[in-house]
């Protein structure tokens, strides 16, 4: 069984790592933006504020009564 002739495929670089990294970063900021803009978003904002308010009064009650 012989194989085709391929290309041997070149050797990246470092700063090319690097670079495809950082847009893949910058790409999936991107689009995180953009979903949140859309404002599909699976918890409502006024549910997490009520969260972090019930957060905040339980511990202000431990501090204070003890």
């Amino acid at each position: 069984m012989t194989t085709p002739d391929l290309p041997e495929p070149t050797e990246r670089t470092e700063a090319e790592v690097r670079l495809n990294r950082l847009d893949r970063r910058r790409d999936k900021i991107r689009r995180e933006i953009q979903e949140n803009r859309e404002g599909n978003h699976r918890v409502p904002t006024w549910v997490l504020a009520l969260i972090l308010v019930l957060f905040v009064a339980g511990w202000a009650y431990l501090i204070l009564s003890a």
